[in-house]
């Protein structure tokens, strides 16, 4: 009789099978903190969206002094700014889609998505345009009225969309006991 065609060793590796599965099934479950800080954390990044201080920060971009020759620039800082931030922002999505959804995670992970969403496009086309008009040295004038038309047709509603996250995070965070300091 063969000893690994018995009853006993054919029942104990189905069961070292399932018990492995459930091991790599659980490991692709991201901690409470890993999941918090991809979801909601990250969007530190896009706080000052709508605001006159990104508006700024990307015009900043541009200015030379002239008594520090290390401050020349290419002509092309604020389009790079706004590239880099729609880069990171793309990957930031790309790692929310890959959370594992579940009861305490499918708001907060749809909300996240739906922030991005909204914010994007807006980096990709009045920001870039704001960002190329900083580089082309527009009139301060200029910058100010297409900043000012990006704050009045985006800000309420980011501000509402970034509240409700927010208050879904907090409510996470506090259910899975993390330290997370709001101000």
């Amino acid at each position: 009789m063969n000893p690994l065609t018995t009853k006993p060793f054919f029942r104990y590796s189905i069961f070292s099978l399932l018990a492995l599965c459930i091991c790599l099934l659980n490991s692709c479950a991201e901690t409470p903190d890993k999941f918090f800080g991809i979801a909601v954390l990250n969007t530190n990044t896009i706080t000052d969206f709508a605001t006159p201080r990104l508006a700024k920060h990307i015009s900043d971009s541009t200015i030379e002094y002239p008594d520090i020759p290390s401050s020349k620039k290419n002509g092309d800082e604020a389009v790079a700014y706004v590239g880099n931030q729609i880069l990171y922002m793309e990957k930031v999505v790309k790692d929310i889609k890959g959370l594992t959804e579940n009861s305490s995670t499918k708001d907060i992970i749809k909300e996240s998505l739906e922030l991005y969403a909204y914010v994007l496009p807006v980096y990709k086309n009045e920001y870039m345009a704001y960002a190329k008009l900083c580089d082309a040295k527009g009139s301060k004038e200029e910058k100010e009225a297409m900043a000012k038309q990006i704050e009045d047709k985006y800000a309420e509603a980011f501000e509402a969309k970034y509240s409700s996250l927010m208050e879904k995070g907090k409510a996470y965070a506090d259910e899975h006991n993390l330290n997370v300091k709001w101000d």
